[in-house]
Formats: structure tokens, sequence, C-alpha cells
């Protein structure tokens, strides 16, 4: 095949491509080559290949020549094998044009169905089919999808004339339209296109045809979809595919439906088939979730959910639907989503794909395909996405309330969430990303939503099923959702929703406080109180393996006793990151804290001191106990001082009153205190070295809480960590008079405790120093989040302000505080690593920023050769996970980590 080709056909005939082209195809259409090889009944098409969609926005938005002519060359391929010709009054073939990106993003593009349809066409259906009413039916979808997709007219003028008549006539599907009533609803539609865009409509299939094509290769930039990109590390240079196809016709009477199914169920995993499907229907109306699906009952009027329902519709198309699925998951080693249509009792397949699952279905299938011998360990290890592991440790509501829901929708999304009421993305993106817990509310979510549902905390739809865009998408990104709640009625221009319940209307207005279960798709007013998850079998067996895979370490950042007992039994290996400042925040310290600071000199400032320490070995007892036999970092205090003191006239007074001192006074105090740039100020080691009792007592408190705890027979391995150094002297004096401290200590003790003294490597120059810094040093922690701050000149307080919108337009890929910058940042890491170990082999490298729970840089950090990460206790199961699947994406263990470095590590633990 030459890499010039533009189209590859694809149908009963075979294909020209297969899965392996994936790259070239697009995921939908290398799918549906191999469909074709396998057998499967899929309508004959073309794709038109990634290459293309990249010449076409090199030509400027337009198709050139040679795509117009592969066009032409493709629909005579398909036009060969259905035997109709695209554009005969008497003898019609329809077409649809669907996007396919490489890594599938549903519904962030685009889609045109029942192409080849006009005035003189429809009456050529009408006849060819002997349904007049499919043939307008499926006009009236051409010129609403048309409308919308390709030319840009607003969907809510779009779906307004058809909501009004189906409240006029008191209809409750689509399919009872009659044929009358579909006349007029098209002329009303046509008035709407031509209002819109002051044009008519087009009436040349092929001009049609090329519209869409290029609408589909111009949706890959598509605010929804470059947003997706940006969530999901895919990139803008790859494009997408266009796959032309014959149309079959799920809307052709009772005999046809359209549906979305999966091999496995993707909310619980349980191995089952699952899915939705809608009889006398397009697929659309099931993926855009405008329509709630199910199937009709015996007097035509009430729905049941769920694919087993299709048996008693047409036992025939269920149990061929369910032959294909077990097939595909077979070849294809992987839960299976699937869109279908029966037109007149004949199943076809237009597309498969791996399914999007909620974290709990990624880990059961997984390890259940392990157990079927379809999978290996390392597979399923690799497959199970590490930031959907958080999934797992959402909160669910407290079951001890017994609450009466407001509402019940289905269960689209799993997990508990309580927020404010918005009708809008817009809003709901301002809000969240504002730190307001917002639920988004809407009829309908759209693919343009999508920087709102990432920013709410969870997502309620009124109408749509369990595999609608709302749904799909909110189970990616690990929101709750309830999809299909009928009950509700979304007044976006009053600002109100509408609920019904048993007791009448309940009013409900933007900025009321609800709270979404997306697990059992229920609804409540007001903020319910959630606890942890209960994690199954099967994510304790994948962790097992993730355990036996990976090379890194992971422990956790952990300043209290609690903290420190949940990060271990979320499977930490120790605390990478004590933040002992954290500890000085309680009430009952807060003043003895300020009493230090403000102290005259070092007598006033020791006598503050002896009152905090007992405070602070407190603390250290209780974490060293809950990490028995795991190491534990503390760092020694880092912040300005001035964080800890008054701010307001009205704070400066209590603390006055509080201190018995004069307001005045306390605030010069305060105002001598003031720097200018406080993060590049008298922070860190400075303090300790221009305050040398503050880290004094600290070390006393630390080591008399390692002793007494091994007094109890519980092993202590405890590290102190100096933080900020920016020049070897720094650290050299700091370790001197922690080993004083420790003498002594040891003295009053009677007993002796092994010990790690190390710092933070967080500035730039301390890294190009780590030669000379490792020769006063046990081990270095990276603390990423300074370091990428004094880097790249951020400011992690301000630059949130632009941040976003250097991500948005391409000036960076990702956001350095989420996802480390490795060009830069990285290099330093590299060469701060590579120096301190060739000045002492074997030095101990770790990350205690935020960038210790991304499994992108996870993946970075296992390539440097660094001994363990450090991440938010929450994060751990990630991060354990993140770890595994880098070091099987390096095939190899690199030298001097893991284990055996660790071993060597605790050899090595002495205080000398």
């Amino acid at each position: 095949m030459s890499e010039k080709k533009n189209w590859y056909r694809f149908g009963p005939g075979g294909a020209d491509g297969d899965r392996d082209l994936r790259d070239l195809l697009g995921g939908k259409g290398a799918n549906l080559a191999e469909m074709c090889r396998l057998g499967i009944p899929v309508p004959a098409g073309f794709t038109m290949p990634t290459t293309c969609c990249r010449q076409f926005f090199e030509n400027g938005d337009r198709l050139d020549a040679s795509m117009e002519e592969s066009i032409v060359e493709g629909v005579a391929h398909i036009e060969a094998v259905v035997e109709n010709i695209f554009g005969d009054v008497e003898k019609p073939l329809l077409l649809s044009v669907r996007s396919g990106a490489r890594e599938s993003m549903p519904g962030m593009m685009d889609t045109v169905l029942n192409l080849g349809l006009n005035s003189s066409t429809v009456e050529g259906l009408a006849a060819w089919s002997g349904d007049r009413r499919f043939a307008l039916d499926s006009y009236r979808r051409l010129i609403q999808m048309f409308a919308d997709v390709v030319r840009g007219v607003e969907r809510e003028l779009l779906e307004a004339p058809l909501r009004e008549l189906r409240e006029r006539r008191q209809l409750s599907f689509d399919h009872e339209i009659g044929e009358a009533d579909l006349e007029n609803l098209i002329v009303e539609l046509l008035g709407v296109f031509e209002t819109a865009t002051d044009e008519t409509f087009p009436e040349d299939p092929r001009e049609q045809l090329r519209q869409a094509v290029g609408a589909v290769f111009s949706s890959w930039w598509g605010q929804r979809a470059h947003t997706y990109r940006r969530l999901n590390g895919i990139p803008d240079h790859w494009g997408t595919a266009a796959n032309v196809q014959a149309m079959v016709y799920g809307n052709l009477g009772h005999d046809s439906a359209t549906g979305v199914a999966f091999s496995r169920n993707p909310t619980s995993g349980e191995n089952k088939p699952f899915g939705e499907w809608l009889p006398n229907a397009q697929g659309e109306d099931v993926v855009a979730g405008v329509r709630t699906p199910g199937t009709l009952n015996a007097d035509d009027k009430q729905w049941r959910e769920g694919i087993d329902s299709l048996e008693e519709h047409d036992p025939g198309a269920h149990a061929a639907l369910l032959e294909v699925l077990t097939k595909l998951e077979a070849h294809f080693h992987d839960l299976q989503d699937v869109e279908f249509t029966i037109q007149e009792g004949k199943l076809f397949l237009l597309q498969t794909r791996s399914g999007k699952r909620t974290a709990t279905a990624a880990v059961r299938s997984a390890v259940e395909m392990v157990a079927e011998g379809m999978i290996s360990k390392e597979t399923a290890v690799a497959r199970v996405e590490a930031d959907q592991i958080d999934q797992l440790l959402h909160p669910q509501i407290d079951p001890s309330i017994r609450q009466e829901p407001l509402a019940r929708g289905l269960p689209a999304s799993p997990g508990a969430a309580s927020g404010y009421i918005v009708l809008d993305a817009e809003e709901a993106q301002r809000l969240g990303d504002g730190g307001v817990a917002v639920i988004l509310v809407r009829r309908e979510t759209s693919p343009e939503d999508i920087h709102g549902m990432h920013a709410a905390r969870g997502i309620l739809t009124e109408t749509g099923g369990m595999t609608s865009h709302a749904a799909v998408v909110a189970r990616g990104m690990g929101r709750p959702c309830v999809a299909g709640c009928e009950s509700l009625s979304v007044d976006r221009e009053a600002g109100l929703v509408r609920v019904s319940t048993a007791q009448g209307e309940v009013v409900l207005e933007k900025g009321a406080e609800i709270t979404l279960d997306g697990s059992s798709g229920l609804v409540y007013t007001g903020a319910l109180d959630t606890v942890e998850v209960e994690h199954g079998a099967e994510f304790d067996t994948l962790m097992s393996w993730a355990d036996e895979i990976r090379v890194l370490g992971v422990r956790a950042n952990a300043d209290t006793p609690d903290d420190a007992d949940l990060a271990r039994r979320m499977g930490a290996e120790g605390i990478g990151l004590c933040r002992t400042e954290h500890m000085f925040f309680a009430p009952e310290r807060i003043l003895a804290v300020r009493e230090m600071i403000l102290a005259a000199g070092a007598s006033e400032r020791r006598a503050a001191l002896e009152r905090i320490e007992p405070m602070q070995k407190q603390d250290f007892v209780g974490i060293l106990r809950a990490m028995a036999g795991l190491p534990v970092t503390v760092r020694f205090l880092d912040p300005p001082l001035h964080e800890f003191l008054p701010q307001t006239s009205a704070e400066i007074q209590s603390i006055a009153r509080d201190l018995g001192m004069p307001r005045e006074e306390l605030r010069k105090k305060i105002e001598d205190l003031r720097e200018s740039n406080p993060m590049l100020g008298h922070r860190g080691c400075r303090l300790g070295l221009t305050y040398p009792e503050i880290y004094r007592a600290q070390a006393r408190a630390f080591l008399a809480a390692a002793c007494e705890v091994a007094r109890e027979g519980i092993e202590v391995l405890p590290e102190i960590m100096i933080p900020l150094v920016m020049e070897p002297e720094e650290l050299s004096r700091l370790r001197s008079d922690v080993l004083e401290v420790a003498e002594e200590v040891f003295s009053e003790q009677g007993r002796r405790v092994q010990f790690l003294v190390g710092t933070m490597i967080e500035l730039p120059r301390a890294a190009l120093l780590a030669g000379s810094l490792a020769e006063h040093a046990d081990f270095f922690s990276y603390g990423t989040n300074d370091l990428t701050q004094m880097t790249m000149g951020l400011s992690r307080d301000d630059s949130g302000r632009f941040l976003p919108r250097y991500v948005e337009e391409g000036v960076l890929d990702v956001d350095p505080f989420r996802r480390l910058d490795v060009a830069g940042v990285g290099q330093l890491i590299e060469i701060g690593s590579r120096l301190g170990r060739e000045a002492k082999a074997g030095l101990k490298i770790g990350i205690c920023g935020e960038h210790g729970g991304d499994p992108h840089s996870i993946r970075f950090f296992h390539e440097m050769g660094l001994d363990y990460v450090s991440c938010s206790p929450y994060r751990v199961p990630a991060a354990r996970l993140g770890a595994a699947q880098a070091a099987l994406a390096a095939g190899r263990r690199p030298p001097e980590t893991g284990d055996a470095a660790r071993g060597a590590v605790s050899a090595r633990r002495t205080f000398n």
C-alpha cells in the first residue's frame, strides 16, 4: 500500500487495513477493518487516513483535488458493494461520516448521518423502503445534524421545534411522530437553517459529503476535542481519520434498532454483556444521550433498561450480538465497547473499541481476565490507568444516613459528591477553578461542556443513559454522574431546576447545594457526610502484582499520626516528607509558636521552644509508631516566619492581648519580619542558621521520640531533612548541630538509634553543586514543587492566572506543577543525581513534591534510577501502579535501585 493512499476500503468484501494501522486509520477505521477480517458484519465504507487530516489543515482547512478524487473513488466502492447509488432518486445510497482518532475520544469530534438526502432522494428512499415516515424521519435527522455539525447552527434552535412538537402532541418517542408532522417539521428546520446561515440547505449529495468530511477533519481542532486532548495527554499533531460508510437503518420500523453494548459491565466489571438500545431509532439517539434508552413492553408505552431485554424483542439479533461480543473480546483480549444497528432483524457493527470503564471495572476485569488465561499479570498491571485508581479512593455517602433522596436517575459513574448547582459549563469552570465545589446540572451534556465537566465535582443530567456522553466522559474523568434523571426539568434561562416528586414539585435555584451518589443514581438535597470506600479483593490482587513488578519505592507525605496511619493502609513504604510546620497551626500551639517568632532574644526564643518541643515530640511518637519499621523523613521548619503571624487588625489586637504585648509594638514586630519576596527570603535552612535553637529543638524532639518508640520494641528509621540549601557549608553546619544534639539526647535517654541526615534539593544551585552537598548528606530528596518554581520562574500561587491559557494555546504541553518539566527541571534532577552518586556511591535519592504521585512523572523518575517517590496518602496506590508501569515500559531494572539498593541504604543508616 502506498503511503500516499488517501482511502482504504472495508466491508463485506474485505479490507485494505487492519488493527496494526491504527496510527494511519485511527482507532475506528483500524478496528472496522479488523472486524471485516474476522467476518463480522460491517456496512461497506472507506477510511480517509490521518495524513489527509494533516493535509487538510496544511491546505488552509480545505480538501484538495486528490482528496476529492479519493472521495469519488471511495463512494464508487461502496456503491459496487451495496448496489445503491449515491444521489440516485430511485435507489439512493445514504452515507455517514464519522471521525476516528488513534486514541478513543468519545463524543469529542463530529459525526454526520443520512448524507445524500434532499427533496428528491427522500421520495426515492420512501419508495425503496416502502415507508415514507422512515424516509422523512431520516431527512429530518440529516438537516439537524448537518446544520449543527457542519454549519454550526445552535443545537437548541434545532432541538426546540422537535421538543415543542412532542409536547404539543403528548408524544414520548420520536418514532411516534407521523408523516404530516414530519413534513411540517422538515420545513421548519429548513427555515431555521436558512435563517441561521443565510443559505439554503445544500441539495447536491456530493456537496453535502464534501462539507461533512471537511467538518469532521475540522472538529479535530474544535474546542472540546482540544480540551480533551490537553486533559488526556493526546498530541495535537496526530489528527483524525474520517470514516465514510453506507448507512444502515435502525429507524426502519419496530424490527430495527440501534444501541451500544459492552462485552462486560463497564461500571462494575462483571463478566456479563451490558448495554442499551432503542427500537426504531438511530445511533446518535443513544450515544449523544438526547433520548433515554431501554425497550418497549407489551403496551408500547413503558420502558425497561438493559441489553438483556433485546432478547424479548428480537431473539435472533440478541444472540448474534452476544456472539459478536464474545468473539471481539477474545480477539482483542480486552473489554469491548461496540455500536450496533439492527436493520429489519439483521445485525451490523458500526465500531468496536476498548471500552471506557470505571476504576472498579478496570481492576476487576483485568484481574479476572488473568484468571481466565486471557492476559498476563503484566498486561493487567499495564492496562489499568494509574490515574484511574483514585476513583476507588473517593468517598461514598455514609451508609448510616437515612435521608430520603430527592430524585433517582441512572448510576452512570460511581462516587459521591456534594456541591452547588450550576447550569452551564462556563460557570462551572469559573467557580470550580476558584475552588468552589459545584455540580453541573444539564438537560444533557454535549462535548462542548467538557471544560465544565472537568471543573465540576459531579454531573447530573435530565436525559441520557449509561452510555451517553455524560456517562462515558464522567467515568473517564472519575467524576460521579447521575444521568437520565427524568423527574428533573432544567430551566437554564430562569436559573431553576424543577423536580417532580410524589409530594409535588420541588424547585431548586441555581446555587442550591445537592449531593450525588453516582453509584446508586440517587440525588439528595444538601451536603451529606461521606465515608471511605472498601477496596475489593481484586484491588489488593492488582496492587500485589504491581508491587512485585515495580522498582521505585513509594512513600507518603504525611504530617500527623492519622495521616501516617492512612498512608500505611494505602501501601506506603514510609514517609518521604513530614512538614513540621503543619504541626504548629493547631490552636493550642500557635500562640507558643508566635511567642517564639516574636521573641526579643535567644533566651526568650528557647523558652517558647521548650513549650513547643513536647508537642512536636508527641506527634513524632505517633508517626513513628504508625510507621513501625519504615523510614520517616522529617523536614525541619521551612516556610518564612511571617506565615505564622496575624495579618488583619482584629487578629493583631487579639494576639496582642493573648501575648500581653502592646498592639503597636506587635504591629511593628510583624512589619519588621515582612519580606518583599518571602519565598526567596528568610526561610528553610536560613532560619536554622540564624536561629539555631529552632532546628536544635526540632532535632531534640524527633530523636527523643525515636528513642521512646524504640524502647517499646518498635523499629524506628528516622531521617532528618534540611530544606532550601544553596551552599554546602549550610548543610555542613546544620548537620553538625544535629549530631551534637543527637549525642545529648542519646545520653539523656540511655540509648542510641540510627538515623540519617539529608537535604531537600529545591534550588537549581543545589542541583548543580550536588557533588559537594553529597559529602554532608546521607540522602537527597528533590522538592519538585519549589524546584519547578525556582527553575521556571513561576509562582504556584500566582501563575494560575495565565498557566491555563499557556496550556490551552500550546505554549506549554501541560501544567508543570502537575507533570514534571522533564526538559528543564528534569535536567537538573539528572545532573544532581549523577553528581551526587559520583561523590557518594549508592546515595539514596527520592522525590517528595506533588509530581511524586503523577504516573507520567514517575516514569521519568524510574528512568533516572531514583529510589523512591513520595506523594499524598490517597495518591499512593496510583503511584505504586505508576511505578510498576514505568518498570514495564522500561523493560529492565535500572542498576542500584529497588530492593537491593534500599537494603544498601539501610545498611548505611548511621549518624557519624
